[in-house]
């Protein structure tokens, strides 16, 4: 299984993991941190798995270095304002990997910092697995593959719509998947938490998308 960005959605991630039982392997693109409110639940989760394979996402970045957080949008700062305290899992992220490679596969939160969409003009010259801008999609680009597996933990499109790769290394068949999930007990826990009104706002908002 392929997940990227979980950010701090610990029911989503159960939810998923609940219907994907037996995967041999499991790769995280990065980014198990900020916006929801499991940042420590998430990473112990994911470095629970077998055969874990765990990547560093731009917000884990931002977690091991705060000066990072000058260059972020306010929404951003606003969710970090309040994930950010109480993250204790500061050795663990430190250990995940910049980049990984299987078969003919490359895996990364993103390239070059870019943010890749279906319509990014990027060259590519290797097989590629990413995340980072919450949306699932598959190009070939000079006779190779990119492919996002979406967000796991906050869709940009559906809100409450996890969506990962499952990818058969036997067959090398790559299959997308995607599951809605009850974010009532997600937005509930913001609310417990005393999240800034933008950030509760903002996944309302996709709510209604």
């Amino acid at each position: 299984m392929i997940y990227s960005d979980v950010h701090g959605n610990l029911p989503a991630f159960e939810e998923v993991l609940a219907n994907e039982k037996f995967c041999d392997q499991y790769i995280c693109l990065g980014d198990l941190v900020n916006y929801g409110p499991w940042s420590n639940e998430c990473v112990e989760l994911a470095t629970s798995l077998p055969n874990s394979i765990i990547l560093q996402g731009n917000h884990e970045e931002l977690y091991l270095n705060k000066k990072l957080l000058k260059d972020e949008c306010d929404l951003v700062k606003s969710f970090f304002s309040v994930t950010y305290p109480s993250f204790r899992m500061h050795e663990a992220i430190k250990n995940f990997r910049g980049d990984f490679k299987l078969n003919q596969w490359s895996f990364s939160h993103t390239i070059n910092d870019m943010k890749i969409y279906e319509d990014t003009i990027i060259d590519l010259s290797f097989n590629s697995f990413i995340g980072h801008t919450h949306h699932q999609f598959i190009r070939n680009i000079n006779n190779f593959k990119l492919i996002n597996t979406g967000s796991l933990g906050q869709n940009r499109s559906l809100i409450n719509k996890a969506e990962y790769v499952i990818y058969d290394t036997f067959n090398d068949n790559i299959k997308f998947k995607s599951l809605f999930y009850n974010i009532d007990i997600l937005i509930d826990e913001m609310i417990k938490q005393s999240y800034p009104k933008n950030c509760i706002e903002y996944y309302l908002k996709k709510l209604n998308i």
